[in-house]
């Protein structure tokens, strides 16, 4: 790491050693930057600029409504433009945020104009889906709309994403940061996944960092690892409240956020100078939201209203297995808006679509009593043992089984031993009422 590091363009404050000039090489998840002394930087990518193209278009929302322009008339060719012109792009960027050029910015620009420009094509593509609801949640919290672009970032826009310490969905929450901020996470549902709760919670989240640092780009490094790092970074550079300044002090990845989000709308703007295509987007049905307060699995919605299992995982992300939890308490469902008739005319027909089978949760349930008692050998313990053995032959001698004949039904013999059918059932975990001659059947 270096000492400290000296920006290109007019953002200058520090200087020590120039980057300026430095040969940057760069692997699949990290650039090396070298300086003009020979020492080596190397600054992470973040997780989401790994991500391959092919998986992305996997996912249901891409299969369904993305196609590739097939009447662009581009060349796919990144064209090469002078430092000067970046400089002029970003400063025309609609920003209060600072968006300034340096090598660093430079070489994130180049890895997305570059190897990953059909990342980009599908993620203007899916920004269709998406960017409403970021605006909203941003606007809600009167934040930057340029911090809408930070999900590019973090996901690649892909709500599914999981990160290699568990960071989930479009904006990346971790689990502890995801609850604070109100996200339901357990072991049925998981709201990080949900891109309209999700995004309040992280508008929410951007807002409070903001309170604490007053500077945007402290705010986006604080998003990226958290507001103690940033606080000790601060303090290692003697105070600086300067990204660009307390740079060196900084997490690897963290050192390439802010430039990665610079060069996110850098692309995200100025995509057509770089030969992007997008990709073409058919925007989804119209949907609409249902309570119910009973449990309900998506396949019994699919299969009873004839509607795509894959269709109802996308529209509802947060149930991590299919299962809606409305018996905990009231809970939606996301239908497509056509839907939603047909799931009330038929929501009785729906629970009980292989309720047992789908939703196999037992609410009451019989111990096995029969099963042998195991007590200690030692000497101490024989007298014990022996009281317990009396009771259990006491026990046993308790016990009555009959042998179930032909025509019986449960609640004649249920009669006849002076006890209930429920008791019989659960002496015998019997779910229904069939019983077969010749079977024993326990009444006491």
């Amino acid at each position: 790491m270096t000492a400290a590091i000296l920006f290109t363009g007019n953002y200058m404050t520090h200087a020590q050693n120039s980057i300026g000039d430095n040969n940057i090489t760069t692997t699949d998840n990290e650039i090396t930057v070298t300086d003009n002394e020979g020492r080596d930087e190397i600054i992470e990518v973040p997780e989401a600029m790994e991500q391959d193209i092919d998986s992305l278009m996997n996912l249901y929302m891409s299969k369904t409504y993305l196609d590739e322009d097939n009447d662009c008339r581009m060349k796919d060719i990144n064209p090469v433009f002078t430092k000067e012109v970046y400089i002029d792009r970003l400063s025309r960027i609609p920003s209060v945020i600072e968006m300034p050029h340096n090598d660093v910015v430079q070489k994130f620009i180049d890895r997305y104009s570059g190897r990953l420009r059909h990342s980009v094509s599908y993620m203007l593509g899916a920004s269709n889906f998406y960017m409403p609801i970021f605006e909203e949640a941003l606007e809600a919290y009167n934040l930057p709309l340029e911090l809408r672009y930070l999900p590019v970032i973090e996901s690649a826009l892909n709500p599914t994403a999981v990160s290699r310490v568990g960071a989930t969905g479009l904006w990346q929450f971790m689990l502890v940061t995801g609850k604070h901020y109100g996200l339901k996470v357990n072991s049925l549902v998981d709201e990080r996944r949900d891109p309209v709760k999700a995004s309040y919670a992280a508008a929410h989240y951007l807002s409070d960092l903001y309170k604490i640092f007053g500077d945007w780009n402290l705010v986006i490094a604080a998003y990226n690892c958290g507001p103690d790092q940033i606080n000790k970074a601060i303090h290692r550079s003697n105070g600086s409240k300067d990204y660009w300044q307390i740079y060196p002090y900084l997490p690897k990845e963290t050192r390439g956020y802010v430039p990665a989000f610079i060069a996110a709308n850098y692309i995200m703007t100025y995509y057509c100078e770089h030969n992007i295509c997008p990709m073409t987007t058919r925007l989804p049905a119209k949907t609409d939201t249902i309570m119910v307060n009973k449990n309900i699995h998506l396949e019994q919605i699919a299969a009873v209203c004839g509607t795509d299992i894959e269709q109802l995982r996308t529209l509802n992300p947060a149930y991590r297995r299919d299962i809606v939890p409305g018996a905990s308490e009231m809970t939606y469902i996301r239908l497509p808006q056509t839907e939603i008739g047909k799931f009330i005319d038929n929501e009785e027909e729906i629970c009980n679509y292989k309720a047992e089978e789908l939703l196999n949760k037992r609410t009451e349930v019989a111990v096995n009593d029969d099963a042998p008692a195991y007590a200690s050998r030692s000497k101490s313990t024989s007298r014990s043992k022996s009281r317990y053995s009396s009771r259990s032959r006491r026990s046993r001698g308790s016990r009555k089984s009959i042998t179930i004949k032909s025509g019986q039904t449960l609640s004649e013999i249920a009669r006849k031993h002076g006890t209930t059918v429920s008791r019989l059932k659960q002496l015998n975990g019997i779910k229904g009422t069939n019983i077969r001659a010749g079977k024993k059947l326990r009444v006491k």
